[in-house]
């Protein structure tokens, strides 16, 4: 058995110095643990020639092969990110032998298949537990403590970003573009907000959480995504009337007729607990058969957080190296790729139009939704600025994404209706 486990770094940004703080740190606690020390040797930067505060015995390179061809490295830790790029070298990782970790999950959603593949004919792990929610050990708690069970439902907030801002806005009062010019400067948000505030890195994760709760192969572009841009003060306010809080969850579902997964705002009721979820954390909750539900909170990002999640998966390999165990962690999905219908897809639905103040007018669209079988929890009726103008606010009953469709492309026909201006998911009740 090998006494000391030597690691290549791909990536010496945020987690990756993370990585290596958490490794000097614990390497006591690491070693009692899996009976080896772990050693750093070599670490990929774009620039060789910037100053770092690295141990001397660390070579710096801007070549990959001098880490994925190095007969001396036993596991690859990737953390600079990118996919076709970062593809190709890990998959020369482990066609070379080298057990890969990794926080990727970009990566993991668009070709862990792939991976996985290599990996089971080089006999190689490949872990990624921080590529979703961070520090939460959401992925190992599905794979391994959830594993008797059957998973019939996960629901969350995924994204730190997002839910920063929607915090923002409900708590203070302040509009989508401020607070987001406020989190870039904070540095919750990108530059570039688009992967976060239209949803994409939640969808990105709630592909990897379906593939493994469910058993079952699953495509990113299999989910259906709705960012927060425009979410409104008015529909964060009209919610909180009505008993609800506006979140971007990432909903997966899994019954009889299939599975559906979507990255939406939603309202959820305000005693719900992930209604409580503020500021940049996540949370995911769990419905299994046995267990009944579960929720997993903490940081969803951050330096330690996230570099705490990539050093146990490190551990894990460590041992399994140890163990002799390595390449049988994947197990292929069960199931087949089994997608619901929209006629199969339901959830209540809040939806908010404003319309032209006459006689008749809330009887004319009462019967469109009549029509398709809809019929409604709540409503609301609001004066506007204007004397012959109302402001709707209607919450429906559980209804199917088909008959809904169907329903609003009614309403945009009926001269008495100007404008709709927000529908979402609502969660809760029936």
């Amino acid at each position: 058995m090998e006494n000391t486990i030597t690691v290549g770094l791909l990536g010496l940004g945020t987690v990756g110095s993370g990585v290596i703080e958490i490794l000097n740190d614990h390497q006591e606690r690491i070693q009692h643990k899996t009976g080896c020390a772990v050693t750093i040797k070599s670490v990929l930067v774009s620039d060789t020639s910037k100053p770092r505060e690295l141990s001397e015995t660390v070579n710096l390179t801007d070549r990959y092969e001098d880490i994925t061809r190095d007969p001396e490295i036993d596991v690859i830790v990737e953390v600079m990110g990118g996919i076709d790029h970062t593809l190709t070298i890990l998959l020369e990782a482990i066609e070379n032998g080298k057990h890969v970790v990794t926080a990727n999950k970009d990566l993991i959603a668009q070709h862990g298949a792939q991976l996985f593949e290599a990996c089971q004919k080089n006999n190689c792990d490949l872990y990624y537990e921080a590529s979703v929610a961070g520090g939460i050990p959401i992925i190992r708690s599905i794979m391994d403590g959830l594993s008797s069970d059957r998973i019939t439902k996960m629901m969350g907030i995924v994204n730190g970003t997002t839910n920063y801002i929607m915090t923002k806005m409900a708590q203070e009062g302040v509009d989508f573009d401020s607070v987001l010019k406020e989190a870039q400067d904070l540095g919750f948000a990108e530059a570039d907000p688009t992967a976060d505030v239209d949803g994409l890195d939640a969808a990105r994760k709630m592909t990897i959480l379906s593939i493994l709760g469910f058993s079952m192969p699953f495509n990113l572009e299999d989910v259906e995504v709705k960012g927060i841009r425009n979410i409104s003060l008015e529909d964060i306010r009209y919610a909180e009337e009505l008993g609800y809080r506006i979140k971007l969850i990432g909903i997966a579902e899994n019954d009889e007729s299939g599975v559906s997964v979507s990255v939406e705002p939603s309202l959820l009721p305000a005693q719900h607990p992930l209604s409580s979820v503020n500021d940049e954390f996540n949370a995911v909750y769990v419905y299994g058969d046995a267990v009944g539900e579960t929720m997993f909170y903490g940081p969803g990002a951050g330096k330690l957080p996230t570099a705490t999640a990539v050093v146990a998966d490190l551990i894990a390999v460590l041992k399994n190296i140890r163990l002799g165990t390595t390449g049988t962690a994947y197990v292929q999905p069960q199931f087949p790729h089994q997608l619901k219908s929209k006629s199969e897809r339901q959830s209540k639905k809040y939806i908010r139009l404003h319309v032209v103040d006459r006689a008749g007018m809330l009887n004319e669209i009462t019967s469109i939704f009549a029509e398709y079988g809809i019929s409604f929890d709540q409503v609301i009726q609001r004066s506007t600025n204007k004397d012959d103008e109302r402001e709707l606010m209607m919450v429906t009953h559980r209804v199917s994404e088909e008959d809904f469709e169907k329903a609003k492309h009614d309403l945009e026909q009926l001269s008495s209706v100007r404008s709709i201006d927000s529908i979402f998911r609502v969660e809760g009740g029936d």
